[in-house]
């Protein structure tokens, strides 16, 4: 058989339930478990990051209005590489797509492995000792990283089937730790809520704003997966009904979720001993209980982050593979394995460079590089919605139209906010996209090559 060729297609066995778990499981990872204690450490206001949470999944809500409306229209695996490509160009969907392979992708599953190895440590400190290896200068902790990223890019290589199962588990006991984590801290547990008062009031001066739009470009982060089940259009019974629905469901699970669980890590800890630290709901847990809650509560966060990891390694290989299919990246990328009916290539290809990544940059250089990167492309696939046909019983100017002009107008103005505040890691992030360009041309031109008589 001609491996050359997309010969097998994506057969559509994803109803709603498993794929409202995917978005959750998507969007709740490394950013709500991690980015709290950064954030207070700029912050250092907890009211004022409650309510950036807030709004955080406000502006998810809206994308996911406008992704719902996208993904019924084009049901098709790729996400906002087609949406892009069928509205404005196929070098737009293509920058989208390489920026999905470079950093929308592989960079969150490798801060989901850092985060877990963080909880684990905090839980066992010295539990990753024994794989210190003296002939390499990596950290135990990241050796433990990149044999999560192995494990479960092996077990996705299995088949949609087998990776949705085991995605519909973790993502239930995920939700449901979360649950507990709330309800119990908040009716149980040794706080405080004078935490609540920060002992200076934030300043709303330029700097100040600047420090917002960073704080929020991060928490957007947390929530990025609200559009996740787009990039399994082609999987999905009934795409139009179920699409949409998905994506509203999820991302209310997920913005009730964050809100309660930052509510309850003020709570229980002062801005001053929630500043800067990764593994803050283990912490929480300790302070509100004792230390051994404190080490239940990381084992079980570290496990939730499997779920995160997991649900990146389903998701992103389906958008390399659209883009292979349509001769715009590595052919030998579209291969669909017969028995298994999975881009088995993509999924190796993508978990060599989250293996990279976690060898190559902190947490926090992980985090502000791939928001800035991942901002740009939603916002032009939001704006698309204004390209598509209006429905026969839609004016094409409407109610409707409200969230997508909040998104644009919300996106627009973080991305520039966080550039003042971190032009460095932000210029890195649009130079990191703008070297897609050349990388399409080339696959356009070889793809007019290979289709010539005679090629």
């Amino acid at each position: 058989m001609d491996e050359r060729q997309p010969h097998l297609a994506l057969p559509r066995k994803l109803g709603l339930f498993p794929l409202t778990n995917i978005v959750v499981a998507n969007m709740v990872g490394a950013g709500i478990f991690t980015t709290s204690g950064l954030l207070m450490r700029d912050l250092a206001d907890p009211m004022v990051m409650v309510v950036l949470w807030v709004v955080g999944g406000i502006i998810a809500f809206c994308g996911a209005i406008s992704y719902g409306r996208l993904g019924a229209a084009m049901p098709e695996a790729g996400g906002e590489y087609i949406f892009l490509s069928k509205l404005f160009h196929p070098l737009l969907g293509f920058l989208s797509g390489w920026t999905s392979f470079v950093v929308g992708f592989s960079a969150p599953i490798a801060a989901s492995s850092i985060g877990f190895s963080e909880y684990v440590a905090r839980a066992f400190p010295g539990a990753f000792d024994w794989m210190s290896l003296s002939f390499l200068p990596v950290e135990p902790q990241r050796i433990a990283a990149i044999l999560v990223i192995v494990l479960f890019s092996f077990i996705h290589m299995r088949g949609i089937e087998i990776g949705s199962r085991i995605q519909n588990y973790l993502t239930v006991m995920k939700v449901g730790m979360i649950l507990i984590a709330v309800v119990a801290g908040l009716a149980f547990g040794m706080g405080d809520a004078a935490h609540f008062r920060a002992p200076a009031s934030f300043s709303f001066d330029f700097a100040g704003w600047k420090t917002l739009g960073l704080s929020l470009m991060w928490i957007m982060f947390a929530y990025s997966g609200w559009n996740a089940s787009t990039y399994l259009g082609a999987e999905i019974k009934n795409p139009s009904v179920i699409l949409p629905r998905s994506l509203l469901a999820g991302t209310g699970v997920v913005m009730a979720l964050y809100v309660g669980l930052n509510i309850m890590l003020v709570y229980a800890l002062s801005p001053a001993e929630m500043s800067g630290v990764l593994s803050v709901v283990g912490l929480a847990m300790g302070a509100l209980f004792s230390s051994e809650m404190e080490r239940i509560a990381s084992v079980l966060a570290s496990f939730a982050l499997f779920s995160s990891l997991s649900a990146f390694i389903m998701l992103g290989p389906r958008v390399y593979y659209a883009m292979a299919r349509d001769g715009v990246f590595f052919r030998s990328i579209a291969y669909i394995h017969p028995r298994f009916e999975v881009p088995t290539r993509s999924i190796a290809l993508q978990g060599l460079l989250a293996v990279v990544m976690v060898l190559s940059g902190t947490f926090d250089q992980i985090l502000t590089f791939m928001g800035f990167a991942l901002g740009i492309f939603p916002i032009a696939a939001v704006f698309g919605v204004f390209k598509l046909k209006p429905q026969a019983n839609r004016s094409p100017i409407s109610a409707f139209h409200i969230p997508i002009a909040a998104y644009i107008v919300a996106g627009f103005s973080m991305l520039a906010l966080s550039y003042f505040q971190r032009p460095i890691e932000s210029s890195i992030a649009v130079a990191t996209v703008m070297c897609g360009i050349p990388l399409y041309y080339f696959f356009v031109r070889t793809s007019k090559h290979r289709q010539e008589p005679g090629k």
